[in-house]
């Protein structure tokens, strides 16, 4: 098989490759992958170049990695000055009209132009046993977003000019993987988050509940629902308008996101129009009754609006059993509305008032139409009972 059908197919390789992803992460980890395996290399990364910071991150280092190099590292960047190769195409050559070349150093090149610098690609190939590396800039949209980079061992052949210019080629197949998982990625962002607050929405809740019953059916994981409604919201309409109205959902979005932030791993929801929720797993039921509460005193300080009524339901307290999302959301709901009902200024928990026998239980096992309203439903949702 000639030389140009062995890079076709692995271009075909690199774009297959990201096609398949599903995540920003598998999407890089292909790139370099593929990089690595088209060019022959030991070594391949994928870095972004963040402009507010000055700095190319590295999202991802596969292949030969040395002791200081994470398949995904946290906190692996580099300023951007230290590399003057950069700095020149992001600043002259592309600023100019160039085109996104790539290049080519050796652990053998010079080790700086000036007597005080390093270069620090030829020393990091040093330090690392690499022999040389190819560079290739990724242009996304016009602009430069980062780079490929891959390497050899010590020993191997030095990459070549045309070596170069396939790894420019590569590079370009890579940012169209880029730029197909982030438009993905923001579709599934748009689909789980609500327009208005940034919150997550009703789906995003429905997927995370499923998903937290059967971690509770498995080792009896604690999950929490913390159900609220914005009191006033009507009248702020009627009175002061819509665009007040939205800005007192907005804000209260943001209170719900600050409390829920003081349960790790806590979901903060928009459920649609005045109702929001907080879904949290693993917190004892106490914690999540006293952040419950912290929102309560929170949303009376709203410049807007006259406070929440809020239910709260959780699998800590004394309830029975939850076998489905749709029991343990009408059992917040039920508290809701008890809270509402009674303009309580403090959350309303489902199974602290007589266990068994309690009032929100109670409330929230009979059948739809003897509450007003039929408020136990999860709206939209048509989840049958175990």
């Amino acid at each position: 098989m000639g030389g140009d059908d062995v890079r076709l197919r692995a271009v075909v390789a690199l774009a297959q490759g990201m096609a398949a992803a599903h995540t920003p992460q598998e999407s890089w980890r292909a790139a370099a992958v593929g990089a690595c395996h088209a060019l022959a290399g030991s070594f391949a990364a994928l870095s972004v170049w963040e402009r507010e910071l000055g700095r190319l991150r590295v999202l991802v280092n596969v292949g030969e990695r040395a002791a200081d190099e994470e398949e995904y590292p946290d906190d692996e960047a580099y300023p951007v000055h230290q590399f003057p190769e950069i700095t020149e195409f992001l600043h002259e050559r592309w600023a100019a009209g160039g085109g996104p070349n790539a290049w080519v150093e050796t652990a053998e090149g010079p080790a700086g132009g000036r007597a005080e610098y390093c270069h620090q690609r030829v020393a990091a190939l040093r330090r690392r046993g690499r022999g040389c590396c190819v560079v290739a800039p990724i242009v996304l949209h016009g602009r430069a977003w980062g780079e490929l980079y891959v390497a050899r061992r010590a020993g191997a052949p030095v990459f070549a000019r045309a070596d170069a210019e396939f790894a420019t080629v590569l590079a370009s197949v890579a940012a169209a993987g880029i730029a197909q998982t982030e438009r993905l990625e923001e579709v599934r962002r748009l689909a789980f988050t609500d327009a208005l607050t940034g919150l997550a929405n009703r789906r995003a809740v429905d997927i995370r509940l499923d998903e937290a019953l059967e971690r509770h059916r498995a080792d009896d994981a604690v999950v929490s629902l913390v159900v609220c409604d914005i009191n006033g919201l009507k009248r702020v309409n009627d009175t002061r308008g819509h665009a007040a109205g939205d800005r007192l959902l907005e804000r209260f979005g943001s209170v719900l996101s600050l409390c829920g932030a003081m349960l790790p791993g806590t979901l903060a929801a928009r459920l649609g129009g005045d109702e929001f929720c907080l879904l949290a797993v693993g917190p004892a039921a106490d914690e999540v009754v006293r952040v419950a509460d912290e929102l309560c005193r929170r949303a009376v300080e709203l410049e807007l609006g006259e406070g929440v009524a809020c239910g709260v339901a959780s699998t800590g307290d004394p309830i029975g059993d939850v076998r489905s999302a749709r029991r343990l959301f009408r059992l917040a709901d039920a508290a809701q509305y008890r809270a509402k009902a009674a303009r309580a200024p403090k959350p309303v928990v489902a199974g602290r008032e007589g266990g068994p026998e309690d009032p929100v239980i109670r409330l929230a096992d009979r059948p739809p139409p003897e509450l007003p309203g039929d408020r136990r439903r999860f709206r939209g949702r048509n989840v049958p009972e175990d």
